[in-house]
């Protein structure tokens, strides 16, 4: 349901899209694959610093793959990081615009290319600004614990958030992407935010999860949700960064918790260490086991599908391509 009950750019890209809108892949899998050095609190936002370009060709990848969606690179981007660098606020807030320009960009640039096709295939994308959670901003790994200890309250997770969404709306994205949320605390938080900035745009709100059955916290997906619904600004309910064996089960529990759109863009099953900032090896999905779920999880009940930390081109160009047979 739009905002307000009307109708929402993201309903019209689901309705192009035939049914299913697909969202882009793996950020800094697919900067590291260009030769971006990352291993960095800042993760893939220190491109914004030191590779823009980069961040660009990685946009372009996932279109050219069949992306409807472009998630911008502000996922770890926080003024707080960026002030612990050495950064003034101005510059802070400079390169989280700087990330909705350069996806904008990329898909102006592609959208301008295939309309002098004579076929293809493609939709308009839509850029989505990404607000990671205060778990990605810990870098500790927490945004897959949703502990973040007593002193976080409701109040103090909306000042954290609350000027990078006003800086990131400003940008002009077609929507806002909250990811990978561990806890319905800052679920809430994020809720209340929408309102009190009265954002205009459709926003969606995915959570973690880690054993296929609540939230990264352990909370019931019934409390989560119930916040959510209450909602006329969040269009889209999701998990993302979750292994993608989880998915149905989840899709199929969100199915009966809420009549929006419901968004699913897992990891590739491997397990990341957030102290030892490394990924640690468990069972990937492969592009065969993509192709094969993807219908499942559309049936089931989703209707925007993609993929998260260690999914790259071709896995969005597998979902892209079994999607678009299908309809």
């Amino acid at each position: 349901m739009g905002l307000g009950g009307g109708r929402s750019t993201v309903e019209d890209l689901i309705e192009r899209a035939g049914g299913c809108a697909v969202i882009d892949g793996g950020f800094a899998t697919q900067l590291e694959s260009h030769g971006a050095a990352i291993n960095d609190p800042l993760w893939s936002a220190l491109c914004l610093i030191t590779d823009p370009h980069l961040i660009k060709k990685v946009h372009s990848e996932y279109l050219e793959a069949g992306a409807d969606i472009l998630v911008t690179s502000s996922y770890q981007a926080t003024l707080p990081s960026f002030l612990s660098r050495g950064l003034s606020i101005e510059e802070g807030e400079s390169l989280l615009r700087r990330s909705v320009k350069l996806a904008l960009e990329a898909r102006d640039h592609f959208w301008e290319v295939v309309q002098e096709l004579p076929e293809h295939s493609y939709n308009r994308a839509l850029v989505a600004a990404s607000i990671g959670s205060y778990g990605a901003y810990l870098a500790d790994g927490s945004e897959y614990s949703g502990h973040y200890g007593a002193d976080v309250s409701i109040d103090k997770l909306k000042d954290f958030h609350r000027r990078r969404l006003q800086v990131l709306v400003e940008a002009g994205p077609d929507m806002l992407a909250f990811e990978t949320i561990p806890n319905k605390l800052e679920a809430q938080a994020c809720v209340e935010l929408l309102d009190e900035e009265k954002v205009q745009i459709p926003s969606w709100i995915c959570f973690s999860s880690v054993d296929g059955e609540h939230a990264s916290s352990g909370e019931s997906f019934n409390e989560c949700l119930d916040i959510l619904n209450k909602s006329a600004r969040v269009n889209v309910i999701g998990i993302n960064c979750t292994p993608p064996q989880f998915m149905e089960n989840l899709i199929c529990k969100f199915r009966e918790l809420t009549e929006k759109a419901i968004a699913v863009y897992p990891n590739s099953g491997e397990v990341w260490d957030g102290r030892a900032k490394r990924w640690m090896p468990s069972k990937c999905f492969d592009g065969e086991k993509f192709e094969l779920s993807v219908k499942r999880w559309h049936e089931a009940g989703a209707s925007l599908i993609g993929g998260c930390c260690r999914t790259t081109p071709s896995t969005i160009r597998t979902i892209s391509k079994v999607l678009k047979e299908k309809f």
